[in-house]
């Protein structure tokens, strides 16, 4: 049993080796993105639910 997860943390250390890791600029880039695209679908969804309730308002 500590063979195996000696040998399950040897694999993730060398897995983890390997890993591309991005640079500052590129996580505060990918994070900017991130938020915005996230505040213009809130917002998007905020104007469609406005519509759609006015809408089954006229209907009902």
């Amino acid at each position: 049993m500590i063979k195996k997860m000696k040998q399950f943390f040897s694999d993730v250390q060398f897995e983890m080796s390997k890993v591309s890791w991005p640079t500052w600029e590129e996580l505060k880039g990918s994070t900017f993105v991130v938020l915005t695209l996230s505040l213009m679908l809130s917002v998007f969804l905020f104007f469609i639910d406005r519509i759609l309730s006015g809408l089954m308002q006229v209907i009902l």
